[in-house]
C-alpha cells in the first residue's frame, strides 16, 4: 500500500480528536539547560576539599621523579609501568588486573555504605564540571545573570563574556589533555616537544582527544553524561538497600510544604518545615527535586542539604529536613547512633572480607615479588645439532628482565643432566668483552635477550626430551629464579 506524505503525520484536527486515553510520548524531549545555583556550607568545602585533593595529584605527580626518571609513567613505547619504586612489565599484568578489581569492589563498598559518594565528590565528570562551572561563575555572573545572558539577543558585552569563557575553558581542557598524555609519554619531554612545536602527531592527537572531551563533558553535557551515559546510575540500585546512606527528605516533617514568613506560626497554618523555596533544585547540579524521592539521577553531592540547612537557619527551623540518611532511619525515627550501627550488615561485610582479601594478596604478592624475571624460548631457528667439538648442542633464547633501579649482574647455572655445559652470548648492545660468559649485566629497568648454548657428550643420553632447570641468581640481591625447559635429543 502506498502512504502518501500527508497520511505519513497525522493534522492537528486528528490530534485534536484523539481519545481522553491516548497520550501523546516525545522520543526526543528537549533539555532544559540546568543552572547550577551556588552554594556553602559544610559538604560543599568537602566537595572542593576533594577537588583540590584529586587536581594536585592529578596535576602534580606526573612532575615527581623517582630515581631521575618520573615517579607515574605507562610508558608504552618500552613496555614499562613505572609505579614509583615498583617497575611492571607486559608480564605483571596481574598486578593491574587487581589492582582494577580492588578499585570496582572498593566502589561497591563505598555505595553500599553511603550511596553515590564517589559520584558526588572524586568522580572526573562531577570534578570538571564543578570547575568549569566556578570558571563560567566568575566570568558570566550567578545563577540569575547568566540565564538572563543566555535569554538577551547577542550584544557586545554577551560575546565578550562568552568568548572570554570559552577560551578560558578551552585552555584549561587542553592543559588536562597535556597532563593525561604526560602519564604515558614523559611530560617534562613532552613539554620540551611542546615548546620546540615538535610533538608527535599521536601525541598532538591524544593531547586534542582528551581536551576535546574534557571540554565537552564538562562546559556543555553535564549532568547529561550522569544520567544518560555513566552506567554506574544504571546498576547502583543493585548495591543500595533501606540501610544505604544517601541524600534524603524527610517527608514527615517537611509536608505538606508552603511559603510563609518568618515569624508565621507553621503549625497553626497546617505547614511543615519546607517553605516549598525551591533552593534545593536550583542547586542541584543535575536539576532533580530531591523532595521527589530517591532518583537514579541523584550524585549524592549533599549540595541540596547545604542550601536547606541555610534556609532552616533563617526561618529559625531545626536543620536536617533535607540530610545524609537513610530510608530505615527515617521511617524509623532512628538516632544517628542506631542508623550508624545498621553500617554492619551482611553485605558490607562480603564486599568488606573480600577487598581485604584482595588487598592481602596484592601486597604479600608484591613484597614477595623477585626484582627481577627470567622468560626461557627455545631457539626454533635451531634444533638441536652437533658442534664443531663433537657434543651434541641446543641453543635457547633467555630474556632476563632487571625490574630494579640499579644495574644488575647475573649469573646462570643449569643443572639436571650430568655433565651439561653452558655457553652464553649476549644479545644486545651493552656486552662487555671482560664479563664472563656466565655472568649478565642488564642495565636498570631493562631486559637484555641472551643466547645460551647448551651441550653434552654425544650418546650420553636417549633419544627424547629431558628435563632441564636454569637458575639464574643476582649477585646484588642474591635473589634466585628457576624456570624449567627440555633439552632435546635427537634419533
Amino acid at each position: 500500500m502506498t502512504v502518501t506524505p500527508d497520511e505519513k503525520k497525522p493534522s492537528k484536527a486528528a490530534a485534536n480528536k484523539a481519545t481522553p486515553n491516548e497520550v501523546v510520548i516525545s522520543l526526543y524531549e528537549a533539555q532544559d539547560k540546568v543552572y547550577p545555583r551556588s552554594v556553602s556550607g559544610f559538604f560543599t568545602q568537602w566537595r572542593w576539599a576533594m577537588i583540590w585533593l584529586t587536581q594536585l595529584f592529578f596535576y602534580g605527580v606526573p612532575w615527581l621523579e623517582w630515581g631521575q626518571r618520573q615517579a607515574l609513567l605507562f610508558n608504552l613505547e618500552s613496555k614499562r609501568f613505572y609505579i614509583f619504586k615498583l617497575v611492571l612489565y607486559p608480564q605483571d599484568l596481574i598486578y593491574l588486573t587487581a589492582i582494577l578489581i580492588i578499585s570496582a569492589l572498593s566502589l561497591f563498598l563505598f555505595t553500599a555504605i553511603a550511596g553515590r559518594l564517589w559520584c558526588g565528590y572524586t568522580c572526573p565528570q562531577t570534578v570538571y564540571t564543578e570547575i568549569f562551572i566556578w570558571i563560567e561563575r566568575k566570568i558570566e555572573g550567578d545563577r540569575a545573570t547568566r540565564m538572563k545572558l543566555d535569554a538577551a539577543a547577542m550584544s557586545s558585552e554577551k560575546l565578550m563574556r562568552k568568548g572570554a569563557k570559552h577560551f578560558v575553558w578551552i585552555l584549561f581542557a587542553l592543559w588536562t589533555g597535556f597532563t593525561f598524555v604526560g602519564y604515558f609519554t614523559p611530560i617534562r619531554e613532552l613539554s620540551a616537544a611542546a615548546l620546540a612545536m615538535s610533538m608527535g602527531p599521536w601525541e598532538i592527537f591524544w593531547v586534542l582527544f582528551y581536551g576535546f572531551a574534557t571540554y565537552g563533558n564538562a562546559g556543555f553535557m553535564r549532568e547529561q553524561i550522569c544520567k544518560y551515559m555513566c552506567p554506574y546510575a544504571r546498576f547502583q540500585s543493585a548495591m543500595f538497600d533501606d540501610d544505604t546512606l544517601v541524600v534524603t527528605y524527610d517527608e514527615a516533617r517537611g509536608e505538606p510544604r508552603g511559603g510563609r514568613s518568618r515569624k508565621a506560626d507553621a503549625s497553626a497554618q497546617k505547614l511543615g518545615s519546607c517553605i516549598d523555596c525551591n533552593l534545593c533544585v536550583q542547586v542541584c547540579p543535575t536539576g532533580i527535586d530531591i523532595r521527589k524521592g530517591l532518583q537514579y539521577e541523584c550524585i549524592g553531592c549533599g549540595a541540596c542539604a547545604d542550601v536547606c540547612d541555610t534556609v532552616m537557619d533563617k526561618m529559625g527551623y531545626d536543620r536536617g529536613l533535607v540530610k545524609y540518611s537513610t530510608q530505615n532511619a527515617i521511617i524509623n525515627k532512628w538516632t544517628h547512633r542506631q542508623m550508624l550501627q545498621r553500617i554492619i550488615r551482611p553485605r558490607v561485610l562480603i564486599y568488606a572480607a573480600i577487598l581485604l582479601s584482595l588487598v592481602l594478596a596484592l601486597i604479600t604478592s608484591l613484597w614477595f615479588r623477585t626484582p627481577f624475571r627470567v622468560d626461557v624460548v627455545r631457539d626454533r631457528g635451531v634444533m638441536a645439532r652437533l658442534s664443531g667439538d663433537g657434543k651434541l648442542e641446543n641453543v635457547y633464547r633467555l630474556q632476563i628482565m632487571n625490574g630494579t633501579e640499579t644495574a644488575q649482574h647475573y649469573t646462570l647455572n643449569v643443572s639436571g643432566i650430568p655433565g651439561i655445559t653452558i655457553e652464553t652470548e649476549a644479545a644486545s648492545d651493552n656486552d662487555d668483552d671482560d664479563e664472563q660468559l656466565q655472568t649478565i649485566l642488564v642495565n636498570p629497568a631493562e631486559s637484555r635477550w641472551v643466547i645460551v648454548d647448551l651441550k653434552i657428550a654425544d650418546g650420553q643420553l636417549s633419544s627424547g626430551s629431558h628435563k632441564i632447570k636454569f637458575e639464574i641468581e643476582s649477585l646484588e640481591s642474591q635473589d634466585v629464579v628457576t624456570e624449567k625447559s627440555v633439552f632435546l635429543v635427537p634419533r
